[in-house]
């Protein structure tokens, strides 16, 4: 039976993983995506502590990604399709095979929301939930629909190279104060609040058109493609009935860490700490340095 297996590799698995190999373990990482998580998705980081001027968060990925090579640990590029209790420990099936280990760490973080809007198939390739396929672009128009903290972090991300407009359906925006004002400065941005999207159609030129209700009335927008920030869901198919206790928490020797259970405090500082925190209590435990997992 293998030690330690953790499934993600955004910031919390990274963490959790790393102080695992310090701890003299080597634990086996599983992610079906890009290492690095949403945090490539963070126009820029200011609240993770060393970079005083802040750091683009594709930046502070690869950095992440690059310690974690430096201490020899390659993420299996599997997803995971089942997670089951074990005789002292947990079964973890892929599609390559089954392998069976003592202690798990579930790091798998968000998904995005899914917009309740129905958008025409002609229309769908210009409609998405992630700014990575985005990020390319040049001379653009983009609508982002939301308000909170993301939306206008992809906003001013993608308006450094392209037109932006910021749909937000209420009066106030959610996002930090500090974030609207540099939109709002940014003459590349149009902020629309009251701003509904009831209905998305093909344009007539390749691009997407919107129709939204305003409080004047109905008005058409025409963009080259829409990014959706509506929220984020947690990943968390894994953590089915059998692996928690009847309060709900997790079933001994299994964590859950990072987004997948962190609510809207999606930071990456945040993440990390709850990745360490994690690995040196399995670390304890599988030296016998703690009575009973958690």
């Amino acid at each position: 039976m293998n030690d330690v297996a953790v499934v993600g590799c955004g910031p919390a698995g990274i963490s959790a993983a790393l102080q695992l190999v310090r701890s003299a373990f080597q634990p086996t990482v599983y992610e079906a995506g890009t290492p690095g998580g949403l945090l490539r998705s963070a126009d820029h980081v200011e609240n993770f502590p060393g970079f005083p001027a802040g750091i683009p968060g594709v930046e502070l990925a690869e950095r992440f990604i690059e310690q974690l090579t430096r201490w020899g640990v390659k993420p299996r590029r599997e997803r995971v399709a089942e997670l089951t209790p074990a005789a002292g420990g947990f079964n973890l099936r892929t599609a390559r095979g089954a392998e069976t280990y003592r202690r798990m760490i579930l790091a798998t973080g968000t998904r995005p929301r899914r917009w309740p809007l129905t958008v025409p198939g002609e229309a769908e390739a210009r409609v998405h939930d992630e700014i990575i396929p985005l990020l390319e672009l040049r001379g653009a128009r983009i609508a982002v629909v939301g308000a909170g903290d993301a939306a206008f972090d992809y906003a001013l991300n993608l308006a450094r190279r392209n037109a932006v407009v910021i749909l937000n359906r209420a009066e106030r925006p959610r996002c930090l104060p500090l974030l609207h004002q540099r939109a709002a400065d940014h003459q590349s941005i149009d902020y629309r609040s009251s701003t509904r999207v009831t209905a998305v159609e093909p344009g007539a030129s390749g691009g997407v058109k919107l129709r939204c209700a305003e409080p004047a009335g109905s008005v058409e927008l025409t963009v080259d493609y829409i990014l959706t920030a509506i929220g984020r869901t947690p990943r968390r198919e894994l953590f089915t009935p059998e692996l928690r206790r009847d309060d709900g928490r997790p079933i001994p020797g299994l964590r859950l860490v990072g987004d997948a259970v962190n609510g809207s405090l999606r930071q990456t500082a945040v993440a990390c700490g709850d990745g360490l925190r994690a690995a040196v209590d399995v670390a304890r435990e599988l030296r016998g340095e703690l009575e009973e997992p958690r």
